[in-house]
């Protein structure tokens, strides 16, 4: 008598995880909170088209199969210890925590001027689950999230958003909505920490209103064990401004999705990113995926993206950028570069800038760099006394203040830097 082997390998890997995230959606669907036509809609769209896997150009160069393979049970109300908290940067501003994916009101602050309302996810009106597998996991799993509303013409401040993970083989996918009325203002400093081996799937949008201005600085600095899986979305009305900066600096396995629609005249986003990667103490090589879509759907609209990376060991990193014009989107400016320094002969890093367009009056660039440090730049310092690694390191600052250079909040890009130091302080380059 004979048997049959179960199938094996990354699809099937794949198909068994979405399997038990279904699962675990079936048993807990009459205690999560919020819409739950929208739940079972996005519970139907992941038994159907299952997780991104490796036939998809878009998830061509990160597979999900090491955290396919690895269980994650619920999250359950959690203390963070004093470590984690030590870490959040001191901001002026209001702070919205969350623990393992949950709101933490002793920990959290009361803004002035806006409505923050927290309990359910917040589930926007722009997020796409029907087109972003892990957007659909996000609907159907979370418990938690802030929806932020900035009245017209007030500036909101600084709202610090950060998410401290406590646990082991835990899942957890907070879902976040702001709202900028017009003329608005308002900075998030959206701060991910953590410590062991969990899943954090975030999602996050923003609605622009017209002449209003967003700015979304992120720092990923997770567990070396964590998968940080995040998508983030922004539609853009006339006038109006998102400006976004994402450090990637921790996990096993990150990717962050950014997709930006210019949706009025003279719309504009910035979506500028460094990755600084390298080995866990494990011995094993992080890998970190930034993917970008922005759409320019009206005339005069302006998007700029400069991402930088710094590999070492046997990390790997993915640039994945796309710039699409409508055919309606006439004078159209749109920029992206990707520059990478390889620190490792196993370093590898993957760069694909896209351009899609149907205008014909458009000004639109992208190009990539992948080397090592300058030889002669090297020489040059060490000649003059400097030690060899400080003289890398030197240069390697150097070739990241581009990218910090945007930046317009002194506290926030003091806190992006002092975080790249603690980097600094846990790898050798």
């Amino acid at each position: 008598m004979s048997t049959t082997a179960p199938p094996s390998g990354p699809v099937a890997a794949l198909n068994a995880a979405a399997a038990a995230f279904i699962a675990r959606y079936n048993d807990s669907k009459a205690r999560l909170p919020g819409d739950t036509h929208a739940r079972a809609e996005a519970a139907a769209l992941l038994a159907e088209h299952g997780l991104p896997g490796p036939r998809e150009e878009a998830w061509r160069y990160t597979s999900l199969r090491p955290f396919a393979e690895t269980p994650f049970a619920p999250s359950v109300p959690a203390e963070p210890p004093a470590s984690l908290l030590a870490r959040i940067p001191a901001i002026e501003g209001t702070r919205l925590v969350f623990v393992d994916g949950r709101f933490h009101s002793e920990l959290s602050g009361v803004p002035r001027g806006i409505r923050v309302t927290t309990g359910e996810p917040a589930l926007g009106r722009i997020a796409r689950p029907a087109t972003e597998k892990l957007v659909a996991l996000n609907t159907m799993l979370a418990e938690d999230g802030a929806a932020i509303h900035v009245p017209a013409g007030i500036d909101g401040g600084t709202i610090i958003l950060v998410s401290i993970a406590t646990g082991h083989s835990i899942g957890f996918h907070p879902r976040h909505a702001v709202v900028l009325a017009a003329g608005a203002k308002l900075t998030v400093l959206d701060l991910a920490l953590g410590d062991g081996e969990y899943l954090h799937n975030p999602v996050i949008s923003f609605e622009i209103a017209e002449g209003a201005t967003a700015s979304h600085l992120r720092i990923q600095d997770e567990g070396e064990g964590a998968f940080h899986l995040s998508t983030a979305y922004a539609e853009v009305a006339a006038d109006a401004t998102y400006d976004s900066f994402a450090l990637t600096l921790g996990a096993r396995l990150a990717r962050m999705e950014v997709h930006a629609r210019l949706a009025g005249e003279r719309a504009a986003a910035h979506l500028n990113a460094a990755q600084l990667l390298g080995n866990t103490r494990s011995g094993d090589g992080q890998h970190a995926d930034f993917t970008t879509v922005v759409a320019h759907d009206a005339p005069n609209t302006a998007s700029r993206q400069t991402v930088k990376n710094v590999l070492t060991g046997r990390s790997r990193g993915v640039f994945q950028g796309k710039i699409e014009v409508a055919r309606i989107a006439q004078k159209t400016d749109g920029y992206q570069m990707n520059q990478a320094l390889l620190l490792s002969a196993e370093a590898e890093m993957n760069s694909k800038p896209q351009l899609e367009i149907y205008a014909d009056d458009v000004k639109c660039s992208h190009g990539a760099t992948v080397g090592a440090l300058d030889g002669d730049q090297l020489f040059y310092l060490r000649s003059r006394g400097v030690p060899e690694a400080e003289a890398r390191a030197i240069l390697v600052r150097a070739f990241l203040s581009e990218a910090l250079d945007p930046i317009g909040h002194d506290q926030a890009r003091g806190a992006m830097e002092a975080a790249i130091a603690g980097w600094w302080d846990r790898h050798t380059i």
